[in-house]
């Protein structure tokens, strides 16, 4: 079995907050805690848990934009905390985050092309022809067509900006993408269409995901392993099939029992 490409051990983050009429600190809110987990080349490691849990924190903190107050981070065997700022840089061109909702993720006084040319300004990578052939590749690998380059965010639909935001993802040819909920702004027509989208990359690009979502039903379907949270915590995780058919945490036994696990009609479709 091969070493693990991005690996969290005894992970926490905690957020400072002030409260009371003098504005006092008080004790730290401790968002992630003492989180261990393994993402392997080729994987999708699903991270299902109810609303607050920490789940969004978690990929924030993978992703390394935000930093952990304990525990360590590697990318591919490296603590992450001990890489020079150069080699952090690179790390964040292997590691990058696709959020929840596409709208908010763009800029809406910037045109599509100019949110696809960002990645590269920022890390002084492609100019000229050769930017303009990537940008372009990039388009067509998430399905949009070369005049959308041109468009204003509020011009496409929902599913059109979250193929956006995919193609600037990708922009860095990262190794590893952390999926917030991607799905959950969209139609459940247009879900089908991304979660394909989201199966094409990975086998073309052979790509890793950590897919944070509280779908179960699409968790199951599309992980091979998956960490379940509660209060911060990985309470389990194991095999997608092994946990969803004999799940052995009473968390995971009534979140698996409040909420309905077959596919909507659309996607149960495109999957068949």
């Amino acid at each position: 079995m091969t070493a693990p490409l991005l690996q969290a051990d005894g992970l926490s983050v905690e957020f400072r907050v002030r409260g009371g009429q003098l504005r006092r600190q008080v004790a730290p809110l401790r968002a992630v805690q003492d989180v261990s987990l393994e993402l392997r080349a080729g994987e999708v490691l699903g991270i299902v848990g109810e609303s607050g849990c920490g789940k969004t924190t978690l990929g924030r903190a993978l992703a390394g934009l935000i930093e952990a107050s304990a525990g360590t981070l590697r990318l591919e065997g490296r603590d992450v905390a001990t890489l020079s700022p150069d080699e952090r840089r690179r790390m964040t061109r292997d590691v990058q985050m696709v959020f929840q909702d596409p709208f908010a993720s763009l800029n809406p006084r910037k045109r599509i092309r100019q949110a696809l040319e960002l990645p590269f300004d920022v890390h002084a990578l492609a100019a000229g022809a050769e930017r303009e052939a990537r940008i372009r590749e990039l388009v067509e690998l998430v399905g949009l067509a070369p005049e959308h380059l041109e468009r204003w965010p509020h011009e496409l639909s929902g599913g059109q900006r979250q193929r956006v935001v995919i193609a600037r993802a990708l922009a860095l040819a990262p190794r590893v993408l952390v999926l917030d909920e991607p799905l959950s702004a969209l139609d459940v027509s247009i879900q089908s269409q991304v979660l394909n989208l989201l199966v094409d990359l990975q086998q073309r690009l052979h790509l890793s995901y950590v897919f944070i979502s509280h779908d179960l039903a699409i968790v199951e379907y599309f992980s091979d392993r998956v960490a379940v949270m509660h209060l911060g915590r990985i309470v389990e995780s194991g095999p997608a099939a092994q946990l969803f058919a004999s799940p052995r945490h009473a968390y995971t036994r009534a979140l698996l029992a409040s909420v309905p696990r077959p596919l909507p009609a659309a996607l149960s479709e495109a999957h068949a």
